[in-house]
């Protein structure tokens, strides 16, 4: 069972938005991503208050994910791509995304301790995670 409503075209658009934001991050990777989609469509606060949907959470603007803007984004989703979509929106999560809202890539710079206000919930690889803090009551 889903933690997240979705319809097909909803499902193939994350599986996209996680092969183009961490591909070169492999399997976890992507699924650390696709945890930080369903985490804002869960939420209620910050950002995510009026993100009810997958939808409204890949294509936001501003404040969404900038490889929507990008050719890459656009390549034809993979099979591989939808299982692992698919397990985002069964609910399963990955250390350090498990609560996160944002992550972003350094490059060869070390995370930031916060980010917009948000702590530093880890890295994977090439990316760093925030979390909000417990005080903004997000889930």
């Amino acid at each position: 069972m889903a933690v997240v409503k979705y319809v097909n075209a909803e499902l193939k658009d994350l599986a996209r938005l996680m092969r183009a934001e961490a591909e070169g991050d492999g399997d976890l990777g992507m699924l650390m991503v696709g945890n930080v989609g369903v985490n804002r469509v869960l939420a209620d606060c910050l950002d995510f208050v009026d993100i009810r949907t997958l939808r409204q959470m890949i294509y936001q603007s501003p404040g969404g994910f900038e490889a929507t803007q990008k050719s890459y984004f656009y390549q034809p989703v993979r099979e591989r791509d939808i299982r692992l979509a698919k397990r985002a929106l069964k609910g399963e999560r990955f250390s350090p995304a498990t609560r996160a809202l944002w992550f972003y890539n350094p490059f060869d710079e070390d995370c930031r301790s916060q980010w917009f206000g948000q702590w530093n919930s880890g890295r994977y690889k090439s990316h760093c995670f925030y979390a909000p803090v417990v005080s903004e009551n997000c889930f």
